[in-house]
């Protein structure tokens, strides 16, 4: 098959870390696999380099400094559509598949993957949210959970395909050896013990809630330092981070920002973490939770429907500052839940089925859609 799949930024998000990896073992079965995304700022690549068996098409997209986010979707949608548009014609792609909505809204005709549902209040943000569900002719989700979600608000039904996760590579940078070892201790020795978040500092990730429990964790373990990696987020959350640097002050913490980290760094920066805290109020899958867990590091999550669905018993859950603290104390002093079922867990997720299970979608939504019902995906035995 001709495969487009579309993006709508080079950066570690987590349904760009998704696209490329269904890519490219869409690509190792054979497919013609195009990725399509906006360079942001000057980007002209991916934030990782892409196996060569996959074709990288950037869509400029210049940076401006005065413009609102409302009109910032609306020229992000304009300026794929029209990179996009004279390629579909010419390359007969069999399935474009976007993977945000802003790619669902910019390319016509697709299969959409709804990672997550948000909450906008600026109406561009709403309009392209609500019309990147409708309007695809058929819908995957990463997680039943969210697929209930659109059902009770839209009234179709996506067909559920859980995320892959690269297991081995975080479980090789938890592993002993001299390279492991050496990449562990290079954060140690910069960070000390520490509680990592990945994501940035955003209100979907919870981040005034986790330096809120941190507050008394640190009055306890005064020697453990939070750690926030990540950030490169499409939205404005400048009034969210001020409201969350005025909390670090009144409460006398001193967290490390590391901003985005370099992807060959981030399975030793993950595996060295006494623990992740995932606090996320909303999420689609966690995959940030299962890479933690495929490096043998505990996880304190959010209670919510959805990770309880995906990680189980294999993670610790939290309701608020009290019991995050609670349950991040356990992880560090090993008390917590054992990480070898998080680890098996991370293990059974492999990108090669998921592509598997993709073929199987655009097999039976073909060019005519899933007419607002989910598919009934065969059952398959997994690859290794």
């Amino acid at each position: 098959m001709r495969i487009a799949q579309i993006t709508y930024s080079t950066k570690p998000r987590g349904g760009v870390v998704h696209t490329l990896a269904l890519s490219e073992a869409l690509a190792r079965r054979g497919h013609d696999v195009t990725v399509w995304t906006l360079g942001r700022g000057g980007d002209d690549a991916f934030f990782r380099r892409v196996d060569p068996a996959v074709e990288v098409r950037v869509v400029p997209f210049a940076a401006r400094d005065d413009e609102s986010v409302g009109d910032r979707i609306r020229r992000s949608i304009e300026t794929m559509g029209a990179g996009f548009a004279t390629e579909r014609a010419r390359a007969a792609y069999d399935v474009v598949h976007a993977q945000d909505c802003i790619s669902a809204n910019a390319v016509g005709p697709c299969l959409r993957t709804i990672h997550h549902l948000d909450e906008f209040t600026t109406p561009q943000l709403v309009r392209c949210h609500d019309e990147a569900i409708r309007h695809p002719i058929a819908r995957l989700c990463v997680s039943a959970a969210v697929a209930a979600d659109v059902e009770r608000g839209w009234g179709v039904t996506p067909t559920v395909i859980p995320n892959g996760v690269d297991s081995a590579r975080f479980a090789a940078a938890a592993a002993s050896g001299p390279a492991s070892d050496a990449g562990r201790a290079r954060w140690r020795e910069r960070l000390g013990d520490y509680v990592l978040a990945l994501g940035g500092i955003e209100p979907r990730k919870g981040s005034i809630d986790l330096v809120e429990a941190f507050a008394r964790l640190h009055a306890r373990r005064p020697h453990v330092r939070l750690v926030f990696g990540g950030g490169e987020t499409l939205f404005d959350y400048r009034s969210y981070r001020a409201a969350f640097d005025e909390r670090v002050v009144a409460l006398g913490l001193d967290p490390v920002i590391l901003g985005v980290v370099d992807d060959d760094d981030l399975p030793a920066l993950v595996a060295a973490a006494g623990a992740l805290a995932f606090v996320s109020t909303k999420e689609g899958f966690g995959l940030a939770a299962m890479e933690a867990l495929a490096a043998s590091v505990p996880v304190v999550a959010r209670d919510l429907p959805v990770l309880r669905e995906v990680f189980g018993e294999t993670v610790a859950y939290a309701t608020d500052d009290r019991s995050i603290e609670e349950a991040l104390i356990a992880a560090l002093d090993g008390t917590g839940p054992a990480t070898r079922p998080g680890r098996d867990l991370a293990a059974t997720h492999d990108w090669d089925d998921v592509a598997r299970m993709h073929e199987d979608f655009y097999a039976a939504v073909g060019k005519e859609g899933d007419r607002g019902q989910a598919v009934d995906l065969p059952r398959r035995q997994r690859s290794r």
